[in-house]
Parts: C-alpha cells; sequence; structure tokens
C-alpha cells in the first residue's frame, strides 16, 4: 500500500454505510455532504484543542486583535480506495502559510529568501523614506508657513476687493449727484480725480495681489524639493508594488484534473477584472485542489465555515457554513474543476410551478398579489419564471413594465401591479418620494433584548461576492430599518420591520449584522443558515391610488 500523503486524514469516527456523492459540490452553493460535515466537526474539535499555534479567533472573548478565519475541507479518495479529507485556511493564521494539520498554500510568499519578502523589503523601504520626509520638521514647518501665507493673502485680497467695490457704488453716487450740482468743468475735474482713484486701488491690488504671490512663490521653491522626493518616491512605491504584484500573480499556478496548470494572470484575463484581485489563490478551496491534485487524491466533497469573531463589514456567523467567494475563486474554481462531475447550479434551476399568484385587488389600473416564496420578481438570467412573465400572460394587454417594485426571490408578500406606463410613473413617484409605507413580518434566528428600535448601517455589493451585500460607513448608501418586537418563543423572535429605505437586502443584513439585531432571518442562505424558506414576508402596504386619490391599505399575514 502506497504511503498517504502527510497532510490526509482520516476521519476519527466510522463512515461505514455513508455513499460518496455521485457530484462534486458546487461550490457557490450547497449543502454540505455528511462528510462535509464530519470532516468540518473533526477540524473545529483540533482547532478547539490544538496547542500548534497561537491565534486569537476571539468567538469567546473578543479582543480588538480577535480575527475570525474561514476554513475548508475537501473530502479526498485515494487510489486504492481509502476515504479522507485535506483541511485549509483562508490567507494567513498565525502568520504563518505552513502549518502542520494544513495544506500548504498554492505559492508561499512568506519565506524570508523568496522574491516577495525581498520585493516587500524595498517597498517598505520607500515607506520609511516617505514617512521620514512628511514628518520631517522642516518640511511640517514649511507647509504651515505656506498655508498661513494663502490664509492671509486671500483675507486681504478679498478685503480689498471689498473696500474696491463699496468705493466704486461710493463714486458712481457721487458722480451722479454731481451732474445736477457742478459746472461742466468742475464736472471733468471731479471726475478725472475719482477715475484716479479708481486706478490707484487698482494698482494697489496688483502690486499687493504680486507681493503675496512673491512670498508663497518663496516658500514653494523651498518645497520643490521636498515635493520632488516625495513623489519620486510615491512613483517609486507604486512601480515596485506593481513589479511585485505582477511577479506573485504569474507564480501562482493552479492544476486541474487534467494536470493542465493555469496562471493567476490567464485565468483572469478573459474576465471582466482583466488582472486578479489582491487575495486572489489564498482562499481555502484552491489550496485543497492543488493539493489534492498533486497527490494523486481524487475529490469528493468540498465545504468552508467561518471560525471566530466575524469582521466588522461583513456577516459571518462562528461555526456556520460558507460558499466560495465568487469574485476570487468563481475564476480560478471554473478552471480547477474542469474534468470533475459538478453538481448543477441549483440557483440556475429553480422549477417552475403552475400555482397561480394570489390576487388580492384588482381594478382598471393596477392590482396587488401576494408573491410566493421562491419566485422572482422579474426574470433572471437562467431562471424566466417570474412573477413578469405571469403578469404578462395575465395581463396581455397591459402597457409599460408591469412589476412596480420588487421583492427578493425568497421573500413572500404584497406587490403592486400596474396595467399601464402612466400608472407605473405615478406609483414609482411615490416609492422615490418615499410616500409608500411597508412593513415586513419576519422570524429571527435569536432572542432581541429590545422591544423596537431603528438600525442604521449604510450598505454596498461585495464586489468580490455578489449580491452579498456589505455594511461600508465610507462607500455604503444610507440604509435605515424601524422595527417592532411581536414575540419571543423557542429561542425565535418574531418581528414587524419597516423600512426607511429599500437597499437590496437590507432587512436580511439588519437582522444579520452585529451591529443590527444579530440574529439572521430564519432561512436566510446567504447571512444566516438554509432552512425550508425564508422567513420574510412583506405584510402591508398603504399607498394613494393614482388615479382615485384614495389611500388603500393591503395586508396579508405569513404562512409562518
Amino acid at each position: 500500500m502506497a504511503s498517504l500523503p502527510s497532510k490526509f486524514h482520516h476521519f476519527s469516527s466510522s463512515i461505514e454505510g455513508i455513499e460518496l456523492p455521485l457530484e462534486f459540490t458546487f461550490p457557490f452553493y450547497y449543502i454540505p455532504h455528511q462528510l462535509s460535515v464530519l470532516a468540518s466537526n473533526q477540524l473545529q474539535e483540533y482547532l478547539q484543542n490544538q496547542n500548534d499555534f497561537t491565534h486569537d479567533f476571539g468567538h469567546t472573548d473578543p479582543t480588538e486583535k480577535s480575527i475570525g478565519k474561514m476554513f475548508g475541507v475537501l473530502v479526498v479518495q485515494t487510489a486504492d480506495g481509502q476515504v479522507g479529507f485535506l483541511a485549509a485556511y483562508s490567507g494567513k493564521l498565525a502568520e504563518s502559510n505552513d502549518l502542520e494539520y494544513f495544506v500548504p498554500p498554492v505559492f508561499d510568499i512568506l519565506p524570508a529568501e523568496g522574491f516577495y519578502k525581498k520585493g516587500e523589503h524595498f517597498v517598505n523601504e520607500c515607506n520609511r523614506k516617505l514617512a521620514e520626509l512628511e514628518s520631517s520638521s522642516v518640511w511640517n514647518e514649511l507647509n504651515h508657513e505656506l498655508n498661513e501665507l494663502l490664509h492671509k493673502r486671500n483675507e486681504e485680497i478679498t478685503n480689498l476687493k471689498a473696500s474696491i467695490k463699496s468705493n466704486k457704488s461710493k463714486r458712481d453716487l457721487l458722480r451722479n449727484e454731481a451732474k445736477e450740482n457742478l459746472s461742466f468743468s468742475e464736472l471733468e475735474d471731479l471726475n478725472q480725480k475719482l477715475n484716479y482713484e479708481s486706478q490707484s486701488e487698482q494698482i494697489f491690488l496688483k502690486r499687493t495681489t504680486k507681493s503675496w504671490n512673491e512670498k508663497i512663490a518663496e516658500v514653494e521653491q523651498k518645497m520643490k524639493a521636498y515635493k520632488e522626493e516625495i513623489e519620486y518616491l510615491r512613483n517609486e512605491r507604486k512601480a515596485l508594488s506593481s513589479q511585485l504584484q505582477k511577479k506573485i500573480f504569474s507564480s501562482y499556478n493552479f492544476l486541474n484534473s487534467y494536470g493542465k496548470n493555469k496562471s493567476l494572470y490567464s485565468i483572469f484575463e478573459n474576465t471582466v477584472w482583466k488582472t486578479p484581485p489582491a487575495g486572489a489563490g489564498e482562499c481555502a478551496a484552491p489550496k485543497l485542489l492543488q493539493y489534492a491534485y498533486l497527490h494523486n487524491l481524487k475529490p469528493i466533497a468540498l465545504a468552508e465555515f467561518w471560525w471566530g469573531n466575524p469582521p466588522a463589514s461583513e456577516i459571518r456567523k462562528h461555526g456556520h457554513f460558507y460558499p466560495s467567494c465568487r469574485g476570487k475563486c468563481e475564476p480560478i474554481l471554473g478552471h480547477m474543476l474542469e474534468g470533475i462531475q459538478v453538481e448543477d447550479n441549483p440557483m440556475e434551476h429553480v422549477p417552475e410551478t403552475s400555482d397561480e399568484i394570489p390576487i388580492l385587488y384588482e381594478d382598471d389600473h393596477l392590482l396587488i398579489i401576494n408573491k410566493p416564496h421562491e419566485l422572482l420578481s422579474v426574470p433572471g438570467k437562467q431562471v424566466k419564471d417570474s412573477v413578469y412573465k405571469r403578469m404578462r400572460k395575465y395581463l396581455p394587454d397591459a402597457t409599460g413594465p408591469l412589476v412596480v417594485h420588487r421583492l427578493d426571490m425568497s421573500t413572500s408578500g404584497i406587490m403592486i401591479i400596474s396595467k399601464s406606463l402612466e400608472i407605473y410613473k405615478k406609483l414609482q413617484f411615490q416609492f422615490i418620494s418615499r410616500r409608500i409605507k411597508k412593513s415586513y413580518i419576519a422570524l429571527l434566528d435569536g432572542e432581541v433584548n429590545d422591544t423596537s428600535g431603528v438600525i442604521d448601517l449604510p450598505l454596498r455589493v461585495d464586489l468580490e461576492d455578489r449580491p452579498r451585500q456589505l455594511v461600508c460607513f465610507e462607500h455604503g448608501k444610507p440604509a435605515v430599518t424601524e422595527y417592532e418586537v411581536i414575540s419571543i418563543k423557542d429561542g425565535k423572535t418574531r418581528v414587524r420591520f419597516y423600512p426607511i429605505t429599500g437597499r437590496t437586502h437590507q432587512l436580511r443584513v439588519h437582522s444579520s449584522h452585529p451591529d443590527g439585531l444579530n440574529s439572521p432571518i430564519v432561512g436566510d442562505d446567504l447571512y444566516g443558515e438554509r432552512n425550508e424558506r425564508l422567513h420574510l414576508h412583506a405584510e402591508k402596504i398603504t399607498f394613494k391610488h393614482p388615479v382615485t386619490k384614495e389611500v388603500l391599505t393591503f395586508q396579508i399575514d405569513p404562512e409562518f
């Protein structure tokens, strides 16, 4: 029997009777296979009890240095039929790329003798010189002097111009009065005197401006050598960083089941990104597959889970399973999984149903419907069944857009459908101007302490993992939700949400984020844990009828 690779782990519990999956895990949307769960449990037990490294995960007592980490397991089979698993972590762990229990990185950038550390040294040297220049007392004094001169110049010139303008008004008034009281020769003498005053003021303004500019130019000249050195160092740092990044990306080469190698550059050159994003190739899944291919191990199933304190912007729950990120991993795994039979993407094969959409109200201008959960509001790239498609069939003579607003595919509840472009525009205006009032019912996986409150967490899309949203105070759009607790039972909280804004996944993120309610909606497969459905329902809507001007309210209770 051939010796096993050093990173191959046997299952500590019996796996007899557990059937191997017929297809490999679709990494971007999956339910972990039983073997993946067993492997993850074994890895988590190791993390809880190990003494091989020191790392502050912070899941029991968070500190400023706490850093949670994404881990992955890959169930594999040897050539002689033995089934075990490999383990990996994303990025670095305990400032190391080489820990005994885990597979190594695809390319290790950390060795001191390697090009990365040498290149990093030169970049750091640029940073050191820049910091010295920008913090030097001479540079700071010159900056202070320049700012003082600019302030004083602007203040004096502004005052002078205001004085000149005021004096001009006085001279104009004097001229008008003189026309009625002075002789022609006296008027000429006065005009000559007033013109001389005006010219003198303009000359003084020019001289004053010139004097200030000369003083400023003198200081700027003293600063010139510093500015040139700072600009040179910044350009040098940029060039060094770019060269280093290119060399790193060229050094990352990924295998697939055919034994074909591809570099990061060749993998990303035909994507919308063109160049690899920072950190590409450092996630757990590519590390695991690379090690498996290098050691003739057959990939069977994959799972990844978060361990420890969540990052500030993302929603990551300790011990929860998560899909691979799309921005960094989708192109890489697309290459690495070539030749392997992979599960279909379930999001591309949502079964169409023949169920009628319940209509709560209808007149000549609009409809109110109760959208079932797991039905798109508008057609997707792969799935065409949607509210729009069904309403187009139900209203073949309707003009203009039918769907006035949207609900997430997994969210059920009230939607307004317009029958004409004119009605659509009028209803859209009410939405944009926030004149339409909506409320949602949700069941949260956890107990909420406060009985009511306001959640104010700005959101933006995670560019590397769409459609996931991030909390971002720098670039996020305002997102505000009011809430009130309805009841708490069996560790779950029923709440009513009043969204003030309407951002993508707003209620889902505000529920799950630690700075929100810290309790994901039951069944939230993006920010919580999958269930038979997402327990979120648009229960009530109030708006003014665009034709009758009557204020209408519609309400329907959820089925959960």
